[in-house]
């Protein structure tokens, strides 16, 4: 257990996941669901983010990749994802046939364990140890469970603009970090 690594790795996590960037649509679900089950959504998180965690390795041997492979194209991912939350647009889009309960679908996947965490998780199994990232993986969730309980709250205090500075700056942090992991990976091949 490295805490100069726990902490790198719950910052990266913290920058995919952008669950503050993500507060404008949490509050829309839960106006139109009428609450927010953030027990549920965090838990659902958790089960998808751990079992990539130690599946995803499995599910890339499958396609015969390895890590590196993976942890580079999560990395482009991660630069697509970065660059939306600083030019404020949509790359990605999600899909608008996964429906459900708001607490599960779209919140904990794909708002939480995304595409975009899912494939960062893997990408940084090239670069940390597991333990580490699974502490970081523990750290963001209680720090989502937290913020999705006080999605009211949080409203009234940051407001829009606020909501925008926060973004963009884990918009550039995260950028930062995606050409590190790409330029490690990319090194070792």
């Amino acid at each position: 257990m490295d805490l100069k690594e726990i902490f790198s790795v719950s910052l990266i996590l913290f920058s995919v996941i952008d669950i503050i960037g993500s507060i404008p649509f949490i509050i829309l679900i839960r106006k139109r669901e009428g609450r927010i089950y953030a027990e549920r959504a965090t838990a659902i998180a958790a089960a998808l983010m751990v079992a990539f965690l130690y599946l995803g390795q499995s599910i890339l041997n499958l396609f015969g990749l390895d890590v590196g492979s993976f942890a580079v194209a999560g990395s482009i991912v991660m630069f697509i994802i970065a660059m939306e939350m600083i030019l404020g647009i949509t790359l990605i889009k999600d899909d608008p046939d996964a429906k459900g309960s708001g607490s599960i679908v779209p919140i904990a996947f794909p708002l939480i364990a995304g595409a975009g965490t899912l494939t960062t998780i893997l990408s940084l199994r090239a670069v940390y140890q597991e333990g580490d990232i699974l502490i970081g993986i523990v750290l963001n969730l209680i720090f989502v469970y937290i913020v999705l309980r006080s999605s009211s709250w949080l409203e009234q205090k940051i407001g829009k603009s606020g909501f925008a500075v926060l973004r963009r700056v884990f918009g550039v942090i995260l950028l930062s970090i995606a050409v590190k992991i790409f330029k490690t990976n990319v090194l070792l091949s």
